[in-house]
């Protein structure tokens, strides 16, 4: 019997080294990560996800020499968020940046000029300085860590930049309003500004009235110098190249194919032969072009070109064996700026349009490509099911590095599954985005749980199955109130109030800090005994309205002028009641100082008898507004928050 044991502890020893053989091996020698976020790319753009028109030859070797998965989400349908979600490793229920944040109270953000002169005024919010990212966990294991491309997640002046998040190396766009340019007239690197031979053009400019729109010419503006695209590419080769000598991890978030329509000429070249005759795009949307979809497809064709250069300059360092590499997408495809998304089938098995890809979490919005690449270890043309997500991606990275993920994240390693060992699985995933109405989604199994609307009130689920219903086009809420009542408790504990305003929606409980230093400011202004605070606040901005100017210009001018330097706009006239409205009322009842002031969430009516009563109402709005509206820096569409409240001046 002693010995019999003895012949099984062996051979249970052997059964479990050749289990784990694959994860000690990468304990052994750590792999080169690079991890390529193409932005605005379809579900169904890439040749393996059933794309037929646009070549993507490199990216398809990728999946056909490693795995594609075909569940695999961003962590938001926009730039920012998903960006965020992916270096954290926290859902947008938990993170610090939960939507874009163009940070416009610190002047005219999206003035390019000005932009190009103050880099103040570049980038988006940034993220919180103690927020630990991938690179930051990456570098801590050895890693060179570089990071090419989009950023969208900090000012170049604030602590929320590539070089201070973890990043040895960043080249690239700071500013993702600076993006929406292939052509700018600057990129970063590291801390110091690179000027480019580009010249101003203004962004989302179009043709000169009196251009031909079928004239080669007409688009030389748009067309100039310096293609940021190669230049960020060649800065990632030469990164790869000064590392060869230590494990790397390379941050490839190209911004292709992100409008606008700007690709490399013998690309479009190429397709306008394999196209034809295209109408040209001179819409209001990013720049025109000549040849909208031959261009479009020229740009996916480039990024493919450039996927297949890294692989090749990988070979030729002997460092191609030994590199993960992993493509995917921040979201799914755009539906502006002549993009024919339909015509590309480019959310592939999902509803195309407004609504349904980029910016919304359906499916077309959210579900996204991913190839993992990774000779010898990931096993050749493989598919997975696993449903994965964004902030996967740090805990995977994390123990590929043989490190411990942040205990504060939300995601799951996916390395078994790239290993082929057991993997864990989520209970489900989960998604919010304060913008374009306000969402949530929740994905467990096969049921997806969709709210939209929040920011105008709404709670209401729509629930489908995603097993039957691919396309999401079948509420099947009404005949699941368990399933929904599931979904309802998991949006709920999913959701921690966000600390900045931009991403709160008061329909799930969150108040607005703006509302709370608005009643403070009303209580410090008035005495308790000539004023009530009432429920709620109005909203002062670009689209507030005044109705009764004629009665009292002059006093109107005290805000009006405030509000053109701090906000470069006039109050609009009105002629009848509407939503943001500023009414004046004269009332012969109160006397010449006298006045009433009343504030609800719709509107501010102020009545008083003469000019000097209604003065000393607009002094006191003012006063009830926060302070930068005595900024003399003009701002980016600010708006204003007034507690509701009534206060009688006798």
């Amino acid at each position: 019997m002693p010995y019999l044991r003895i012949v099984f502890v062996i051979a249970s020893i052997i059964l479990l080294v050749s289990c784990s053989q694959k994860s000690q091996e990468i304990s052994v020698e750590k792999p080169n990560i690079i991890y390529i976020l193409a932005d605005d790319l379809g579900y169904g753009e890439l040749g393996v996800y059933g794309q037929q028109l646009i070549e993507t030859p490199n990216i398809d070797a990728l999946a056909h020499g490693g795995m594609k998965f075909n569940q695999h989400y961003s962590g938001a349908p926009v730039c920012a968020p998903a960006r965020c979600v992916l270096l954290t490793g926290k859902h947008a229920g938990h993170a610090y940046v939960r939507g874009n944040d163009e940070w416009g109270e610190r002047g005219k953000t999206w003035d390019y000029q000005k932009m190009f002169d103050d880099p103040n005024l570049e980038g988006q919010r940034p993220m919180l300085s103690e927020e630990i990212t991938i690179a930051e966990v990456l570098k801590e294991a050895g890693y060179a860590t570089g990071m090419i491309g989009k950023w969208g997640l900090g000012a170049p002046t604030s602590e929320s930049i590539p070089t201070k998040q973890g990043f040895d190396f960043f080249y690239g766009y700071n500013c993702q309003r600076q993006a929406h340019t292939y052509y700018p007239m600057h990129l970063w690197h590291n801390e110091k500004k690179i000027l480019l031979d580009n010249k101003f053009v203004n962004l989302h400019a179009n043709l000169a009235e009196d251009a031909d729109p079928n004239d080669d010419a007409s688009y030389d503006d748009f067309t100039l110098n310096d293609y940021a695209p190669t230049i960020m590419h060649d800065a990632a080769l030469e990164f790869i190249n000064d590392n060869v000598d230590t494990p790397f991890f390379l941050y490839y978030a190209s911004p292709i194919p992100h409008l606008p329509l700007q690709a490399p000429q013998r690309w479009v070249d190429h397709y306008q032969e394999k196209f034809g005759k295209e109408e040209p795009f001179t819409g209001n949307s990013y720049y025109p072009n000549k040849t909208p979809k031959a261009t479009y497809a020229a740009m996916i064709s480039y990024l493919d070109e450039q996927v297949g250069e890294i692989v090749a300059e990988l070979k030729k360092l002997g460092e191609y064996e030994n590199t993960l590499i992993i493509f995917s997408s921040d979201n799914g495809p755009t539906y502006v700026g002549g993009v024919d998304a339909e015509g590309f089938n480019s959310a592939g098995p999902f509803r195309e349009g407004a609504g349904l890809v980029k910016g919304s979490v359906n499916e077309g919005g959210i579900r996204v490509p991913m190839i993992a690449h990774w000779p010898s270890t990931i096993e050749p043309g493989t598919t997975t099911e696993h449903e994965s997500i964004f902030y996967d991606v740090l805990p995977t990275l994390s123990e590929i590095a043989n490190m411990d993920a942040p205990g504060d994240i939300d995601g799951i390693s996916f390395l078994p599954t790239l290993v082929g060992e057991t993997q864990a699985k989520h209970e489900f995933l989960y998604w919010e985005f304060p913008a374009y109405t306000g969402q949530q989604a929740v994905r467990k199994g096969n049921w997806k749980a969709i709210r939209k609307n929040i920011l105008k009130g709404s709670l209401d689920i729509e629930l489908y199955n995603l097993g039957e219903d691919l396309v999401e086009t079948k509420d099947v809420a009404k005949d699941n109130p368990d399933i929904v009542k599931e979904m309802t408790r998991i949006m709920v504990s999913s959701h921690i109030e966000p600390e900045l305003d931009k991403f709160k929606m008061e329909a799930l409980g969150d108040v607005k800090n703006a509302f709370l230093e608005a009643q403070s400011r009303a209580k410090d202004l008035y005495e308790t005994e000539e004023f009530q605070l009432l429920d709620g606040y109005f909203i002062l901005n670009g689209n507030t309205q005044i109705s009764g100017k004629s009665i009292a210009p002059m006093s109107c001018s005290i805000l009006e002028n405030k509000l053109m330097k701090a906000g470069g706009y006039e109050l609009k006239q009105s002629k009848s009641p509407k939503q943001s409205l500023i009414q004046l009322t004269q009332s012969k009842q109160l006397n010449k100082d006298e006045y009433s002031l009343t504030i609800n969430p719709r509107m501010i009516n102020i009545e008083a008898s003469n000019p000097e009563g209604f003065t000393l109402a607009f002094n006191d709005i003012l006063r009830l507004m926060d302070n930068n509206i005595n900024s003399e820096i003009e701002m980016h569409r600010p708006s204003w928050t007034l507690a509701a409240l009534k206060v009688s001046k006798l």
